[in-house]
């Protein structure tokens, strides 16, 4: 079994706490994150581990618009299913949108809709694994680790015009 070790880092949508090993990236966690998405549970800081330093460099340039695109290892923890499912988040371009039935269909299995939305929920690598992309049918922005607002924050951040995408936030 790997050992994990972890580095936080601020950003548009909140602290982010990296989380990786020696293999990749495993999580990118969120401040109010439910620690029981992500399967690893033991992690120490590290603030100079190389991957989680290039993590960070690619993570800064895509939230100032240099980068579209990530180029890291990864080592997410998760069933071959999940994995599958992930695997296809990857495949979503930049700016652009899938749905969940569009990714059970991309498996081959339309029944496997509210299973690709689990999946979805328990993506730990959110943003490089761009879960954020996935919407309901109706075009309407759901469930997501960060929040929706962080959600709106990185479609809008892509580019993507949608009025469905549009939140109401709380009034402070």
């Amino acid at each position: 079994m790997s050992e994990y070790f972890y580095k936080e880092m601020d950003s548009p949508v909140g602290r982010l706490k990296l989380v990786g090993s020696d293999k990749g990236l495993a999580a990118i966690l969120w401040e109010n994150d439910n620690p029981h998405r992500i399967k690893v549970r033991t992690y120490t800081e590290n603030n100079t581990h190389p991957v989680l330093l290039e993590v960070e460099r690619q993570l800064k340039e895509y939230f100032a618009g240099k980068r579209t695109s990530f180029s890291l290892d990864l080592d997410p923890v998760g069933t071959d299913f999940q994995k599958a499912v992930w695997n296809i988040l990857s495949t979503i371009p930049f700016g652009e949108t899938r749905t969940y039935m569009g990714i059970a269909k991309q498996l081959g299995n339309t029944k496997a809709v509210r299973a690709v939305g689990a999946a979805n929920g328990r993506n730990p690598i959110s943003i490089v694994v761009p879960c954020h992309r996935v919407i309901g049918s109706s075009g309407e922005l759901t469930g997501f680790a960060g929040g929706l607002e962080a959600k709106a924050t990185l479609l809008s951040l892509e580019g993507v015009k949608n009025n469905k995408t549009q939140i109401e936030l709380p009034l402070e």
